[in-house]
This record gives C-alpha cells, structure tokens and sequence, in this order.
C-alpha cells in the first residue's frame, strides 16, 4: 500500500475509497440501471469519479494529486463496484417488472421461468 499512497494511515484510504467512493458508485450503478441505460454508461461514469476522489485524498490529507497507479487502481474498484450494483439492480427490475416471463437466477441475474408463455 505504501507504493500507491504517501500517507500510511488505512483508514483514510478506506474511509475516502471505500465509504465515500464506492457509494457513490453503488449509487451511480443504481441510478444508470434504474433509467434503462448500458452498463457501460456506468463504467465510463466511473472515469470523473475516479479523479474526484483522487482530489479528496489530495484535498483533506495532503496526497499527491496525480498519481497514475493510484488513481488506477481506485478507478477498477469504483467500476466494479458499479457494475456489480448496475447488474444487481437490473436484475431486480427483470424480475420485478416482467414477473411473468423471469425468476431470479442469483443475486445478479435472472431466467426465463418454466411457465412462461411460449413464442407465437
């Protein structure tokens, strides 16, 4: 950890990266899904939040504001952490919307029940 952040405290890494990064993402993941868009709006949706919490850590604990690996790194967990809230909330919506047709496979996806209506 010490290659990618100057300050050695954990907890400001977590509490910035984590807590308010990744719920960000969870949110944004969230959003995207529920208006019925790609889940590659939320990746790329990732990119400038990538860089808002890279000014956080530069802002509040005196971190270097451009660092690549660092701000690398904190980017591919901001977009998993929305794709995987993207895909979880898409799910959802699958089954919810269309209860007739799909039943929950997994916390995130769905299938086509055994019932459902045959093609015309």
């Amino acid at each position: 950890m010490d290659q990618f952040y100057s300050n050695r405290s954990i907890f400001q890494v977590l509490f910035v990266t984590l807590v308010l990064g990744a719920g960000c993402a969870l949110l944004t993941g969230r959003a995207i899904a529920l208006t019925w868009r790609s889940i590659w709006v939320a990746a790329i949706a990732m990119i400038p939040l990538g860089l808002a919490v890279r000014f956080v850590h530069f802002a509040l604990f005196n971190e270097t504001l451009l660092q690549p690996k660092t701000y690398l790194v904190e980017t591919a967990i901001l977009i998993v952490v929305a794709c995987l809230s993207f895909q979880r909330t898409r799910a959802r919506q699958m089954v919810r919307q269309y209860y007739w047709l799909y039943e929950p496979s997994g916390p995130l996806g769905w299938r086509l029940r055994q019932d459902a209506p045959a093609k015309a």
